[in-house]
């Protein structure tokens, strides 16, 4: 049977980064210039924080999260 964690992420736009801003992980806290660069990085820091579990295979949901302004119309 597989574990299930979800990885809740956000854009600082100040930073310009992908950071984790909140986790079913204890200790999760990273950040990465890309989503892809932040994907990448999660599965080693994953293991490192939960190695004292028993072994088993752990899915992750990454859900991100960003905000944009469009204007339209006549400027």
């Amino acid at each position: 049977m597989s574990r299930h964690a979800v990885v809740r992420c956000a854009w600082d736009t100040d930073a310009a980064v992908w950071y984790v801003s909140e986790s079913d992980v204890p200790g999760l806290a990273t950040e990465a210039v890309s989503l892809e660069a932040l994907r990448r990085k999660l599965p080693g820091m994953i293991q490192d924080l939960l190695e004292d579990d028993e072994s088993e295979d752990i899915e992750v949901d990454l859900i991100a999260y960003a905000h944009d302004r469009v204007r339209v119309g006549a400027a």
